[in-house]
């Protein structure tokens, strides 16, 4: 198990104000429009939504009887709401949403960690456009993956971990050699980015091909997170000032 806590950021010259305003929306999205998790009519509203993504229309169902295997419990499961936004921006709401504590609480750490240094060498607007666009992207992932493999279209999908894999994926590419500070079962130890980062990404990716063929491992969209993470890869130096890209290339060539 690698948790990242932090990394080396002496040389940020900026101040990731976009990076802490996304943390503070999804926190605020949470506590307040999503009750903490607890309403699911906002989940099965405003999360994406498979086959509402390939027809464009906004679907309602019933809702279910379910029954718990192990306790043994039946509870009632909301079926989908009437969305009241273009079935499309739920791509947006969506990236802003969390099924739980644990959930939304390992991806702020997360964008925490990695997000302030894409932001420092971006600029506040080029870092905004870059980590929705990667969460878009993200979702459109696992919509087509979600067709592709046969899996359940009307399962709702929800979470910032497509943007933040994104970010990952920048993140790595911008600085593998940097120095990031995990807690792993020995104790806190540093890592190279490439390592810490490309271990998460390998992780993703046998859990996602573990899952191809049924439903979301766990309830995990992993086609979402190796999406984004491949966006982020794909299209960081696109939106990285060339100033920053200029000081990243001295950087590489004093340290040969």
């Amino acid at each position: 198990m690698l948790l990242p806590v932090g990394d080396d950021n002496r040389d940020r010259r900026t101040t990731p104000f976009i990076n802490y305003l996304l943390i503070a929306l999804n926190v605020l999205v949470f506590i307040f429009w999503q009750d903490f998790g607890r309403n699911m009519n906002v989940l099965f509203a405003y999360a994406t939504v498979p086959e509402e993504i390939l027809t464009g229309n906004d679907l309602v169902t019933r809702s279910q009887i379910i029954l718990d295997p192990i306790t043994g419990q039946r509870y009632e499961m909301p079926g989908l709401q009437p969305t009241g936004i273009s079935v499309y921006l739920t791509l947006l709401t969506s990236m802003f949403m969390h099924g739980g504590l644990a959930h939304i609480a390992g991806n702020m750490l997360f964008l925490w960690i990695f997000g302030d240094n894409l932001e420092d060498e971006m600029g506040h607007g080029r870092y905004l456009f870059f980590y929705l666009l990667c969460g878009v992207l993200a979702g459109l992932a696992h919509v087509f993956s979600t067709v592709f493999f046969g899996q359940n279209t009307l399962t709702p999908s929800l979470g910032a971990s497509g943007a933040i894999s994104g970010v990952l994926g920048g993140y790595m590419l911008m600085h593998p050699s940097r120095a990031v500070h995990v807690w792993t079962f020995f104790g806190l130890v540093s890592l190279p980015a490439f390592m810490a980062v490309g271990l998460w990404f390998v992780f993703q990716l046998i859990n996602g091909l573990g899952a191809l063929g049924g439903q979301e491992a766990g309830g995990v969209a992993y086609a979402a997170h190796i999406g984004g993470f491949i966006a982020g890869l794909l299209l960081v130096k696109f939106f990285v000032r060339k100033d920053a890209l200029m000081r990243r290339k001295k950087r590489y060539r004093r340290s040969w």
